[in-house]
């Protein structure tokens, strides 16, 4: 095998929560994960000469040892002691700095395509042991789906997926630097905590009204203030019809949850109309990892 192509998925949290600051700078999460149907297409290409060589089509990403795809596939490769190179290339479509685990995701799609293409024999959890060195995010991304994450992100557990339906995912012309917004939260003075439990539950009963009942990511207490934007398209996309909408990761990306598709697309045009966000997408909950 000489060449192989694997896709990159983007997450959501429908919940986040942050219980504590560890003496160690890491936060200790409490979140539900969830896979969108929005993804990255990496290529892999096995080269004689040694190395590792990185092409995108976004000019703003760096190809060097910057780039968690260089940085996962360079840790597998210090691993196994390969010799020989590869090329990488990303076509790019999960938004960049947004809170939806694009970096993690393409890293992660590294590590399973570099696995397969130098026949290395890692077995998933073993992937999931090196690449949380590199990301809390890879762990997860790895399999995808739906999950309680936990510890600093790497504690997974699967959970039941939500019902089927629709999302407007809008990502304002801002990024966010998730190292700001976690050194700037005071997780021991935070008066709300999302109701995970409740969700896990709703999710196990197949109840949509029962998670778009308990929506909350505790990080919105520092990025909303800084970009107000946020909570505008927030309560946008409430008022054309979503069941709720919230923030994903530590932003600055919005989703909203609807019941039907074409609600959604009414809203993701009004989000368009009144120039909110320079990438917005209507799509799906996804499985998982491919």
């Amino acid at each position: 095998m000489e060449q192989i192509t694997r896709k990159a998925y983007a997450k959501i949290n429908i919940g986040l929560d942050v219980l504590r600051r560890r003496k160690d700078g890491y936060h200790e999460v409490r979140m539900i994960m969830q896979t969108v149907d929005i993804c990255d297409d990496l290529t892999f290409e096995r080269t004689a000469q040694s190395g590792i060589v990185i092409r995108t089509d976004r000019e703003e990403l760096p190809v060097d040892g910057n780039n968690l795809i260089y940085k996962a596939a360079d840790l597998l490769f210090q691993e196994k002691g390969i010799t020989e190179g590869v090329m990488i290339t990303l076509t790019k479509r999960i938004p960049i700095a947004a809170g939806m685990a694009g970096g993690s995701s393409d890293a992660a799609a590294t590590m399973r395509g570099v696995n397969e293409l130098f026949g290395m024999g890692y077995s998933v959890r073993e992937l999931q042991e090196l690449g949380v060195k590199l990301g809390a995010d890879i762990p997860y991304c790895l399999v995808g789906g739906t999950m309680l994450s936990e510890g600093i992100g790497e504690i997974l557990t699967p959970l039941p997926a939500p019902p089927d339906c629709f999302l407007v995912v809008a990502k304002p012309d801002i990024n966010v630097s998730t190292g700001f917004v976690y050194g700037n939260l005071q997780a021991d003075r935070l008066t709300y905590h999302p109701d995970i439990d409740g969700m896990i539950e709703a999710l196990r009963a197949g109840s949509l009204s029962g998670v778009t009942d308990r929506l909350g990511n505790v990080l919105e207490t520092v990025t909303v203030r800084e970009y107000p934007v946020i909570e505008e398209i927030k309560e946008l996309l409430r008022s054309k019809g979503a069941e709720n909408a919230l923030m994903s990761g530590s932003g600055p990306t919005v989703f909203g949850i609807f019941k039907k598709r074409e609600t959604a697309e009414v809203a993701a045009q009004a989000v368009s109309n009144r120039q909110l966000a320079g990438q917005i997408f209507v799509t799906t909950f996804h499985e998982g990892a491919e």
